[in-house]
């Protein structure tokens, strides 16, 4: 291998030196320049030390200043803030190759990256499915200009129909700028192969794609509407905008655990019906949040015990419109002690 982790390298195109921080492949390595890592392929990158002794060499032989085209310009004469471009959002996707038995490249896992390349920073709440069930969440925060590594997915599984939902919210909020914003992305197989065909062709490093351009603006509606209703809400009436109804809500969970120990103090003293009653509406609260966020499932935790909490959930969701089915089966987590609820 040519490059080592700790090596100090030059990016070819534009003159930059940094340093490897990671081997990813035979092909590729993780870079840091100016505090910026990004992957590079090795042929992009080379030890500086040619650089450096010619460098030394035209200062001593007095020769003329090199060429310095348009596209360097700002990198020789700014500093590193001044030269960032807003350029909204993104998820990426980097493929990490593997030889296989018959010493063929292959993909062997995606590596998923939010990459802000705006001006502000985020709360974000990631979530990520297979066949729309929940696979693995994510609360954090990712600064301006910035990418944040979110984690790995075996590439098989782009065939489990993988889909991403990412909640929006700003680390320092502005007075015109919405509270909220959530967006989504689904993989489709097929568009995937072939944006690796493509990546491997033109030797890029990732697949990428844009969640949004700027972070959105309070909604005109939104504005007219607080201004008619202000005399409500003087009078201490809570006054929400139907249309972003989920800006307003208390964050929804995918897993609800209904264990009286868990809901209440002093429940010792209480008889079954008082547990009961107090089980079934912390359930209803969570049901009716999981679809007002438009959650794509809910675990809810009853245990196993007699069985009568876990039937009275069941009778319940018979009737509710907004279930496509529900399934108490084996689980590794909770046994046999949780429902699985899958909304239309």
């Amino acid at each position: 291998m040519k490059y080592q982790v700790g090596d100090e390298i030059v990016v070819l195109h534009s003159n930059e030196e940094g340093k490897v921080i990671e081997i990813m492949n035979d092909k590729m390595v993780l870079i840091e320049v100016r505090g910026v890592k990004f992957p590079a392929y090795m042929d992009q990158i080379d030890f500086p030390y040619f650089l450096r002794f010619t460098k030394n060499k035209v200062v001593n032989e007095k020769k003329p200043a090199p060429k310095v085209y348009i596209d360097q310009v700002p990198k020789e004469n700014s500093k590193p803030n001044t030269i960032r471009v807003a350029d909204g959002v993104w998820l990426s996707f980097l493929p990490k190759f593997a030889l296989d038995d018959f010493n063929d490249e292959v993909v062997e896992l995606l590596k998923v990256h939010l990459v802000n390349k705006t001006d502000k920073g985020y709360r974000i709440r990631y979530k990520q499915y297979f066949f729309n069930k929940p696979e693995f969440e994510l609360e954090s925060e990712v600064h301006p200009f910035h990418d944040f590594y979110i984690h790995d997915i075996p590439f098989e599984a782009v065939n489990d129909s993988p889909s991403f939902s990412v909640d929006f919210s700003l680390l320092q909020p502005e007075k015109r700028k919405a509270t909220h914003y959530e967006t989504s992305l689904k993989l489709k197989p097929k568009q995937v192969f072939q944006r690796i065909e493509e990546l491997k062709d033109n030797n890029g490093p990732t697949i990428s794609y844009k969640l949004f351009d700027i972070y959105p603006d309070k909604t005109e509606e939104e504005k007219s509407d607080r201004l008619e209703l202000s005399s409500l809400a003087a009078k201490g009436f809570k006054v929400y905008d139907a249309s972003r109804l989920r800006q307003n809500l208390e964050p929804a969970r995918s897993v609800v655990d209904l264990h009286i120990e868990k809901l209440t103090h002093g429940w010792e003293q209480m008889d079954n019906y008082e547990i009961l009653d107090i089980q079934l509406k912390e359930f209803e609260k969570w049901y009716h949040l999981a679809v007002a966020h438009h959650q794509p499932s809910l675990t809810v935790i009853h245990g196993v015990g007699k069985g009568r909490l876990r039937d009275e959930i069941h009778d319940i969701l018979k009737v509710k419109r907004e279930v496509k089915t529900f399934v108490n089966q084996y689980d590794p987590r909770f046994g046999y002690g949780a429902t699985e609820i899958f909304f239309k």
